[in-house]
This record gives structure tokens, sequence and C-alpha cells, in this order.
């Protein structure tokens, strides 16, 4: 099964590892770079050799936002698809992420399953897009 190139932003690196892991084990994601603040994040996305298919980003970071990194993701050609996961995943910072460009918005503490299906849901989409 193709893996989907990823990136991962996030600050804390027990939650960074532990989401590597369980996306390694039950989805087709590939994590090709990591970043624990808004600056490097977007440095990084925007360097032509590193083209990401999925961006997932923490909304509060060591220093900057998630928001930043969503914007600049936007503005990316190719567009990755930029899922937000997040502590923080109230009704109105939903909206603020999806007004961005954020596609998908995912709560930490309640829809890592969700998270996993989208992942999946992705290359399934991908694989049934390509049948004649």
């Amino acid at each position: 099964m193709r893996q989907l190139k990823t990136y991962i932003v996030e600050d804390s690196i027990v939650i960074r590892e532990n989401l590597i892991a369980t996306l390694k084990e039950t989805s087709p994601v590939k994590v090709i770079g990591m970043a624990e603040d808004e600056s490097t994040a977007v440095q990084w996305l925007h360097q032509p050799e590193n083209s990401v298919e999925l961006v997932i980003i923490d909304i509060f970071l060591k220093t900057g936002t998630g928001l930043g990194v969503i914007k600049a993701g936007a503005a990316l050609a190719p567009r990755p698809k930029l899922v937000v996961l997040s502590n923080y995943a109230t009704q109105d910072m939903r909206g603020k992420c999806l007004q961005l460009g954020a596609d998908q918005v995912f709560d930490k503490s309640h829809d890592i399953e969700d998270l996993i299906l989208y992942c999946n849901g992705l290359v399934a989409d991908e694989n049934n897009a390509a049948l004649p």
C-alpha cells in the first residue's frame, strides 16, 4: 500500500512519538519530517525538495502557532492536506482553522481514531479514483 508523505508539527515530544508510532501501525503514513515551532515548520514546508501530501498540525507550539502553519501550507502548490490535531479544538478554533485552509480538525483526546480513518481514507479514495 502506498504511504502518505507526512510532516508533523507538534511541540510535545511524548505526544509526537506516540502519534508517529500509532500512525505507523494503523495507517498508510510515512513521517518524513517534523517541527516543534511555527517558523521551523513554515521554512521546511517552503523548501521545494520537501514536498508532502499530509501535514498534521497542533495549534499551540513552542513558539508561534499552528495557525501560521495552516496559512503557509494552504499557499503551497501542490497543496498538501492540512489536518489540525489539538487539545484546543473548540468550535471557534475549528472555524478559524477551516477558514485559514485546514481540511480537517481533530481533538487529540477524542478523535485519534477519526484521524486514522481519515488517513486511511485518503489512500482508499486515491485507489478508488484510479479504478476504471
